[in-house]
């Protein structure tokens, strides 16, 4: 723990500055230099000069200085204070200051090691560099030390210091021990418990407290929306005398975290005033609430106001082109990118990248990746996970040997794609070396996740005994996921015995889950048992357990058409009828046979050709090739697993259109062209 004041005090220069106006030119007031001499007692040499009207008086101090001369001087006669050097010093605050906004401390150390006159600004500004650094806390702790005369500033900045360094309650017994305690102090130590999710130590300090203001209100409010407590926020939201902007913000966070949309569009819409914090916010919120459209609408109502974005904004928008898969509306983003000079920006740029390759376009966002200046490991992942979603295998672990060259260093999520490389890519024996090797090589323990893509990736290769066995051998509980993983392999392979384990494994965890009944109906299906079909059925039933009805869309011209199986809604399903109904000729005289397998209804073998004709990924290919200029990539996406009917058809209609069709469903990309996918028909 710092000393909080050291007993022997150095030479000491005591400025009085006041203000001359609200640009702050100052002016000196007078100033006392207090400094023991060889032999004499301590004494003062006051130094007065005229002076406007006082304003506002600050105390500054400065220590192991001479002005012209050395410490003996001043103490045998008063010097006059030299009114350009009272300027180099608030010069020399700024560049400090501008330099630790910066991040440059190190410049700021020099410009402050070269001063010969240091005002307390001077010492806290320093100080301030060293508390924002992790792992600087000693050096803080020398400057602070060193300080002649620190103000409520200084100790606060220290107690920040403690919070960033060390836990809350090293915090709290240096927070106890400040000589002088101002708002500020009582709001920093209640912001560090709120930070920590330490509310009830928070709220017995907001209970003590001898003077409360906004910050203080809306750290408590926001600490209670982190820690989940949306009714204790709420109650002091409605207590608050003043509603800052951050507590208002707060508030639309807690309700879009709970999924409280409408309450959440109620409290944007009264708040008295928005910052683009609360823009990103609803932006955000829209987002994870899977309501992309509305965020996307919001963003462009906030451009509309003024609202200057900033990279945090048009991430959130990224990622809702990217849910949405809206090109052109990410495309228009990435122009705003521009417009607003962020290209520089990491984040930013890593965000394009992400939704270039979520939309299909892997050559652009390949562009932009090799443009960029500066890339995290945030930024590698997304193009590893790029060229593994779009079945790129060997790519995507060329660019993962490339990372590791150029030394950045992995990450879990980093194995994820590799591991979803290996497994588009049917590189099955190559994905279990690298799942042997994460921990050994590459520092990265294996995650609930990865075991996950090493039973996709062995099942799909037909190797469920050893997909099963890896579940059983897991350091951690399973998840609902990875029993499901394990289902979608056993229908792809026919395997009832296994598939009906999974599904008891899954519904046991999950019981809602609708995949679990529906890929097990499925599996009964394709072994044309449709009398264990219909009991699965009657069990979703009785469980209250709605099947994900499954729809394909499409962009033309910045507008999304949505399509489901069987859709009657469509205002152009006339046209697009007649087009299928030419497809299904020229696709059968190619050789094209419906695999009547991926009827999963018990009817007759003509009425199930019809069902596979008007597939929602067929009926959005159709309008695709009525409305795309030719040239142009028709780009489906599909809330499901691609039908394998479908999968097959499309590549007859490549062929026979001679146009490239790119499919994107849950797990993939599919492109077609010329009668052949990029899959490799291994998927």
């Amino acid at each position: 723990m710092t000393n909080l004041r050291n007993t022997r005090k150095p030479p000491t220069l005591v400025l009085k500055i006041f203000p001359h106006s609200k640009h702050q030119n100052y002016a000196l007031s007078s100033f006392t230099i207090q400094t023991p001499c060889a032999n004499q007692n301590r004494e003062a040499v006051p130094v007065n000069f005229p002076s406007r009207p006082q304003q506002e008086t600050h105390l500054v101090s400065t220590s192991n200085m001479t002005l012209k001369g050395t410490l003996t001087q001043f103490c045998n006669e008063p010097k006059p204070f030299d009114q350009r050097e009272f300027g180099n010093i608030i010069k020399s605050n700024k560049l400090i200051t501008s330099y630790i906004r910066a991040g440059e401390l190190d410049s700021a150390r020099r410009v402050f090691e070269k001063m010969t006159v240091r005002t307390t600004v001077t010492w806290n500004s320093i100080l301030s560099g060293y508390a924002k650094m992790p792992g600087k806390m000693k050096e803080a702790c020398e400057v602070f030390e060193k300080c002649p005369e620190p103000d409520s500033c200084s100790y606060n900045i220290m107690l920040a210091c403690y919070l960033h360094n060390f836990d809350v309650d090293a915090a709290l017994e240096f927070f106890r021990k400040m000589p002088v305690k101002d708002t500020a102090s009582w709001n920093t130590m209640l912001s560090g418990f709120a930070q920590n999710g330490k509310m009830r130590e928070a709220h017995e300090l907001f209970l003590v407290m001898p003077e409360k203001n906004s910050v203080s209100w809306s750290a408590m409010i926001s600490g209670y929306v982190k820690c989940g407590d949306l009714d204790m926020a709420m109650e002091l939201f409605e207590l608050a005398p003043v509603k800052s902007v951050v507590a208002w913000t707060a508030m639309v966070t807690g309700y879009m975290k709970f999924g409280k949309i409408e309450s959440a569009e109620k409290l944007f819409r009264e708040m008295p005033m928005k910052n683009l914090v609360t823009w990103n916010t609803m932006i955000s919120g829209y987002v994870e609430n899977c309501q992309a459209e509305e965020g996307l609408k919001l963003f462009r109502s906030m451009i509309g106001y003024g609202v200057r974005p900033n990279p945090s904004s048009l991430c959130s928008v990224l990622l809702g082109c990217s849910n949405l898969s809206a090109l052109q509306m990410g495309k228009q983003v990435h122009q705003l990118i521009y417009k607003f000079q962020l290209y520089n920006d990491t984040t930013a740029a890593t965000s394009l990248v992400s939704m270039y390759c979520k939309c299909g376009n892997l050559g652009d966002a390949w562009k932009l990746f090799i443009e960029m200046a500066q890339k995290d490991v945030v930024t590698w992942n997304a193009m590893i996970a790029g060229y593994a979603q779009h079945g790129a295998g060997l790519k995507a672990l060329d660019l993962f040997d490339r990372m590791w060259n150029e030394g950045a260093k992995p990450d879990w999520i980093t194995f994820v794609a590799v591991l979803m490389a290996c497994n588009h890519a049917g590189l099955v024996d190559l994905g279990v070396q690298y799942f042997n090797s994460m921990a050994r090589d590459y520092g990265v323990a294996a995650k609930p996740d990865h075991y996950t893509c090493m039973v996709d990736l062995l099942g799909r290769a037909g190797r469920l005994v050893e997909a099963a066995n890896l579940i059983k051998e897991m350091p951690f509980k399973p998840h609902s996921a990875i029993f499901g993983t394990l289902l979608g392999a056993c229908r792809i392979h026919k395997n009832l015995e296994l598939a009906e384990f999974a599904a008891k494994k899954l519904l046991d965890l999950d019981p809602t889950s609708a995949a679990g009944y529906v890929q097990l109906a499925n599996v009964y299906a394709a072994t044309n048992r449709w009398d264990h079909v219909a009991k699965v059925r009657r069990s979703m039933k009785k469980n209250r357990v709605v099947k994900t009805p499954g729809y394909s869309w499409i962009e033309v011209k910045s507008v999304v058409h949505e399509f489901r199986s069987g859709d009657r809604a469509h205002p152009e399903l006339a046209s697009i009828h007649e087009k299928l109904f030419e497809l299904d000729r020229k696709m059968k005289l190619a050789g094209y046979v419906p695999d009547l397998n991926f009827a999963l209804h018990d009817v007759g073998e003509e009425q199930k050709q019809q069902l596979l004709l008007w597939h929602s990924e067929k009926l959005a290919i159709a309008f695709g090739l009525i409305k795309v200029p030719l040239g142009t990539p028709i780009r489906i996406f599909k809330n499901l697993r691609v039908c394998g009917d479908c999968h097959h058809a499309t590549k007859y209609i490549s062929a026979i259109e001679k146009r490239e069709i790119i499919v994107r469903d849950t797990t993939r990309f599919h492109h077609f062209k010329g009668g052949v996918c990029s899959c490799g028909d291994y998927w």
